[in-house]
């Protein structure tokens, strides 16, 4: 049997030269408002590199993030949001979880420069009840250290869709009810309006792009009330691997796409 000939590989050089054609063709005035972004494959990436542990992994995926942040940062893009640590991730074992608290807390310890310098604006939104106390303070620092940004930084940890739009509800409830409105008036005031005004980010635009890595076609409960109407990119890599030229693609895609918000 013949041996396989490996197809050619981009060398980096060339990759730039590519990054930057692409750059140059896209629209500015077509480019997302939000992009939602899945940070998706942490452990396959590291089985699929043979690192001895996922901490590995999550770190150079958390690094990845920040250098992300630049990517968009070049961009005329002023909000995104990343969802770092879904509700569900919490019932994985302590051997894995554990790490990734630690790395998510280092990464906050180094938002307020690597983000703060490219002028994000950091809000954290999801049970953060649930989260270690360590890595809720870590959180609240960078907040409080980036609250003089024009961008808008969003970080979906402890996180889950459903949960927004039942927190949402009640909200709006605890809220008819503080002014006066009887129960049985209630229903005339739950409109779509109404809930969204609720949500954990009232004033953010709808989600424009939402990016998944991992090669997973699927929300998985991500800003569902919010991406409705959203355009969507599956990445086939693992997120650690995501690269600019990838991010660059998913824009170029989105530019291209008559979007008819259900029409």
């Amino acid at each position: 049997m013949a041996t396989p000939v490996p197809k050619p590989r981009l060398t980096l050089p060339l990759y730039r030269l590519y990054e930057g054609r692409l750059l140059r063709r896209l629209d500015h005035e077509r480019l997302p408002r939000h992009i939602g972004i899945i940070l998706d494959g942490h452990r396959r990436y590291a089985r699929a590199e043979g690192l001895e542990t996922y901490t590995d992994s999550y770190r150079s995926g958390m690094r990845r993030f920040e250098e992300f942040l630049g990517w968009a940062a070049e961009l005329p893009i002023p909000a995104i949001t990343a969802w770092v640590l879904s509700t569900e991730n919490l019932s994985r074992p302590r051997e894995q979880i554990e790490p990734y608290f630690e790395t998510l807390t280092e990464m906050f310890e180094r938002l307020p420069s690597s983000a703060g310098r490219l002028g994000f604006r950091l809000h954290v939104i999801g049970s953060l009840d649930l989260l270690p106390t360590a890595l809720v303070a870590a959180a609240k620092r960078a907040m409080e250290a980036t609250a003089s940004g024009d961008r808008q930084l969003t970080i979906a940890m402890g996180y889950g869709g459903r949960q927004e739009i039942v927190d949402a509800c009640r909200d709006l409830v605890e809220d008819l009810a503080a002014r006066g409105i009887p129960p049985t008036g209630m229903a005339g005031h739950v409109k779509a309006s109404a809930i969204a005004a609720h949500l954990y980010q009232p004033d953010q635009p709808d989600a424009d792009l939402v990016i998944r890595t991992s090669g997973e076609s699927r929300l998985s409960g991500f800003l569902l009330w919010q991406a409705a109407y959203a355009e969507y990119a599956f990445v086939d890599v693992f997120w650690p691997a995501f690269r600019r030229v990838d991010f660059i693609r998913a824009l170029r895609d989105y530019a291209a796409a008559d979007r008819r918000f259900g029409r």
